[in-house]
């Protein structure tokens, strides 16, 4: 009786478990994603291989960066740059070459040199930012007051500011999508509008950049129209820990600086642009873009040297296939994204009556790392058959993302035109080590993974080129974004 009365325990207790498990949450697998193998997607792997095999991309801006250089816009190297491209694109064969004039700012650097003279005398390392006016010929003395932000400087009382240079102390921090450059560039695109509306003399920021070398990132600020100018500058993040540093022995820190950059009007520039024609749709457009100018402190190579190597290596190969593909393929060099997108901003212009034909548009201007995600701004009804084309891009390190892409720099302007756009995000864990700095040179490039992102640029223009799907009408912009 009493090994009937066990077993029956052991028997409840086995039910009970079993019941358990009967109630449990359904453990649920992501479904297997069915690789396209289409022909397309076929001949778009073909593509990406020849890439991966290639040194072209490197290639190109090797020869930009040797032959050019340092081409901020508006400058005599701007237009050897502009030559460069025009020449080069018609050596390798595009089906049409031509340029586009583009009005843009013309501003000179000078010569930018601070110290702290009081209570430490120490010199800093800093760069105008661009844009910027100078100083009065003998320079500006004046005691800083820190902000750790762009926000904390716009909320502060004009009493603290007043007759003072405002330092703007916000760390960019480092992610593999650069999120940081956007919570930080704030303060040096208008800092200078916070500061001078509150009685500031001048503004130096921290540099936005992840380094700690010391070196200044330069970059475009703003002034706005009934606010006086000030000068603005930049200084190195080792210089920014050193002011800090100052300030925990005594808040009373004296800076001296001068600057003599100035804004020198207008020049002329050029959209550069190349296509491969298509051979059934040849007035349906995919653009796939960089921009051409630089900052003058390096040779701009991964800002954007890089870009232009990428997209133009992977129109060349698609050119070189035995059979144009359906659409043009429309290589667009911008003039001028350094200083406030205006050659992006031409191009929308002069090319508005046929916007409603640019089917998809993509820009590379993040450096030289491989391309790890792809994400669309296409019709919400169609974005799954548009990740699904794209599929055979996973067989090559690129993840198919979400439909909220903005494009890049100078195409971000197209959804708000109703253009589809694409974004193929690179890796940017580095990139802000080096931008807009004097280190933005060819050394800082991996011609594999440069090579790895005209391979997927290549296999999205090829597949946007041949695709049979309607792209439009894109989700409206949201006006809060």
């Amino acid at each position: 009786m009493k090994h009937f009365q066990k077993a029956s325990l052991v028997g409840a207790i086995f039910v009970a478990l079993i019941g358990c498990q009967t109630v449990s949450p359904i453990k649920t697998t992501t479904p297997k994603l069915i690789i396209n193998d289409s022909d397309d997607a076929q001949i778009s792997q073909q593509l990406a291989k020849q890439a991966l095999s290639s040194r072209l991309s490197y290639d190109i801006v090797e020869s930009l960066t040797v032959e050019v250089g340092p081409r901020l816009a508006g400058t005599d190297k701007d237009i050897v740059a502009v030559d460069w491209a025009m020449e080069k694109l018609w050596l390798m064969g595009f089906d049409k070459v031509y340029k586009e004039s583009v009005q843009v700012p013309a501003w000179s650097r000078g010569t930018a040199h601070a110290s702290i003279v009081s209570p430490y005398e120490q010199p800093l390392v800093i760069t105008a930012l661009g844009g910027s006016i100078g100083t009065p010929l003998n320079g500006i003395q004046a005691p800083i007051v820190r902000f750790e932000s762009l926000e904390e400087l716009q909320a502060a009382s004009p009493g603290r500011i007043e007759g003072k240079i405002v330092f703007i102390d916000h760390k960019t921090e480092r992610h593999i999508s650069g999120k940081g450059y956007g919570e930080s560039v704030g303060g040096r695109s208008r800092g200078a509008i916070a500061a001078a509306e509150k009685g500031a003399v001048a503004i130096v920021i921290r540099s936005i950049g992840t380094d700690h070398d010391r070196m200044a990132h330069t970059g475009m600020m703003r002034y706005e129209e009934g606010i006086p100018k000030i000068p603005a500058a930049a200084m190195s993040n080792p210089d920014a820990d050193l002011i800090n540093a100052m300030l925990k022995r005594d808040p009373n820190i004296v800076l001296s600086l001068n600057m003599t950059s100035e804004n020198q009007g207008i020049a002329t520039s050029y959209n550069v642009i190349a296509e491969v024609t298509g051979s059934s749709k040849p007035d349906e457009i995919v653009l796939i873009g960089a921009h051409l100018d630089s900052w003058d402190e390096g040779t701009g190579a991964i800002d954007d040297g890089a870009g232009v190597a990428i997209v133009t290596t992977a129109a060349k190969l698609i050119l070189d296939l035995p059979q144009k593909p359906a659409r043009t393929i429309r290589v667009v060099l911008f003039a001028a994204e350094e200083v406030g997108i205006v050659g992006a901003k031409a191009y929308a212009e002069q090319h508005a009556d046929e916007l409603d034909k640019h089917y998809i548009a993509a820009e590379s201007d993040f450096g030289a790392g491989p391309v790890y995600k792809i994400d669309f701004n296409v019709n919400p009804e169609t974005f799954e058959q548009v990740k699904q084309e794209h599929s055979a891009m996973t067989l090559f390190g690129v993840e198919l993302g979400n439909n909220e892409a903005s494009g890049g720099p100078d195409v971000s302007i197209m959804p708000g035109l109703g253009v589809p756009v694409a974004s193929l995000h690179q890796d940017g864990t580095d990139y802000f080590d080096y931008h807009h700095t004097p280190n933005d040179t060819l050394d800082k490039i991996a011609p594999k993974k440069l090579a790895q992102s005209a391979a997927a640029y290549a296999q999205f223009a090829y597949m946007m080129a041949q695709s049979e799907i309607d792209l439009r009408p894109i989700k409206p912009k949201d006006p809060q974004k």
